[in-house]
Order: structure tokens, then C-alpha cells, then sequence
């Protein structure tokens, strides 16, 4: 199954905010493993939608 660039990118944002989310609750609640899982989830989906414009780039132009 392909996965176009624009589901790349919007995955890569809802990952982003979900894991901003998380890591706020995680300093909120000196929970450092809710904001460690929190930085990794917004790392997830800075490559997501690096992935998304990757496709973009490299998409022929007709």
C-alpha cells in the first residue's frame, strides 16, 4: 500500500501534539518516562513529515 505525502504530514502533526501532550503532563506530573515518551512521539513525527515532503520532492512535475 503507498501512503501519500499528505498522510505522511498530517500523521507527522498529530504525532507532534500528541507527544507535545504527553511531555507536558510528564513535567507537570514529574513524570519523566510520560515526557521522555513524549519527545520521542514529536520525533516520530518530525520524521513523518520529513517523509511527507521527501514524497513531495521527489514527485514528477508534469
Amino acid at each position: 500500500m503507498t501512503t501519500h505525502s499528505k498522510s505522511d504530514k498530517t500523521e507527522g502533526k498529530v504525532d507532534k501534539v500528541a507527544g507535545k501532550v504527553k511531555e507536558a503532563a510528564g513535567k507537570m506530573t514529574k513524570d519523566r518516562e510520560l515526557e521522555g515518551k513524549g519527545k520521542a512521539q514529536q520525533a516520530k513525527g518530525d520524521a513523518k513529515s520529513a517523509k511527507g515532503n521527501l514524497k513531495d520532492a521527489t514527485k514528477p512535475r508534469h
